[in-house]
């Protein structure tokens, strides 16, 4: 598919290589487009990879991911090897094609945001302690909802535990409830965990994250 000849590797535009110097024992990227000539001390050991595209109102998961600075940019030692940050993960949105450093992997596939209709909530739970994007602190096992309509944006510190779709409540009928911890449901009244009631006004339903239907 690539023009390989001799020790020449031709990257077209949107891919990306990466080459290891057996001298140094060093991995660094090399964007397309270029022809590569590798070096008898050198050696392809990815690619040509076409870059990582994220459309609009889709995202992606990386593990490993490069550590960058106050800029944007990365960062490399004294070596000339990018930073990985190991273990971690990163969310990244919709933008410009880019390439993977050495060392970063995509974890699964690009996929869209998660769109929420009226009268449907997501059940999420905190995995690390983290300060959201209104500056307020969520500890580790914290569980909350966010409901529709709107659109979900993942974070790494979170965990989507289900998906919820309100209950309708007919005409003379009712939604039993029970409370998973202590709490106050939705009209405010105290609940102890366990404890169960029920519901009769007429409509949609969706429980708050301290309910469960019974």
């Amino acid at each position: 598919r690539y023009l390989i000849m001799s020790q020449l590797v031709r990257v077209p535009p949107y891919h990306f290589l990466h080459v290891l110097d057996t001298n140094k024992n060093l991995t660094r990227l090399e964007v397309g487009p270029l022809s590569f000539v590798c070096q008898e001390h050198e050696k392809v050991v990815l690619g040509p990879e076409k870059m990582i595209m994220v459309p609009p109102r889709n995202y992606c998961l990386i593990a490993h991911p490069v550590l960058r600075d106050s800029e944007g940019k990365a960062v490399f030692d004294t070596f000339g090897q990018a930073k990985i940050r190991h273990g971690d993960q990163e969310v990244r949105f919709s933008q410009d094609p880019f390439p993977l450093y050495p060392g970063e992997k995509l974890s699964g596939n690009v996929s869209p945001l998660q769109i929420l209709p009226p009268n449907q909530a997501i059940r999420l739970r905190a995995l690390n302690d983290f300060t959201d994007d209104n500056g307020k602190k969520v500890q580790a096992g914290d569980e909350w909802m966010f409901e529709g309509p709107g659109t979900y944006i993942p974070r790494v510190e979170v965990e989507k535990l289900e998906t919820i779709n309100a209950t309708i409540i007919a005409p003379n009928s009712a939604l039993k409830l029970r409370a998973r911890r202590e709490c106050r449901d939705k009209s405010n009244t105290p609940r102890k965990a366990g404890e169960e009631w029920l519901v009769r006004n007429e409509g949609a339903y969706l429980p708050t994250v301290d309910e469960e239907i019974v």
